[in-house]
């Protein structure tokens, strides 16, 4: 084994990673609920970046099915998020289980 290539390999994979890292910030997802009336949008780091609700979803009198919708939509674009990261980390690691490293 020669630990120079293994150390040469891990760095490129730590570069390959920082840079889809870098990516993941920049691509988003988007769900949503009720027909429409909460969409969330989230990068592929997990993050929220927004939320809309349609002023017709809101209704003083049922705040429990707002409060369902935008748990739906969130839930939904963390799902779509965790995806892409997925797919993302696969094309470094090849599929490979790495912890620390892919999901």
């Amino acid at each position: 084994m020669d630990v120079g290539k293994i150390m040469k390999q891990a760095q490129k994979m730590q570069e390959q990673l920082e840079r889809i890292q870098e990516e993941l910030a920049r691509k988003t997802v988007t769900a949503s609920a009720g027909g429409g009336m909460v969409t969330v949008i989230a990068n592929g780091k997990q993050e929220m970046i927004s939320i809309k609700i349609a002023p017709e979803a809101v209704d003083p009198q049922d705040i429990a099915m707002l409060e369902d919708l935008v748990t739906a939509a969130v839930n939904e674009a963390l799902r779509s998020a965790h995806s892409l990261m997925q797919e993302e980390m696969a094309k470094i690691t090849g599929g490979l289980r790495i912890p620390g490293i892919t999901p």
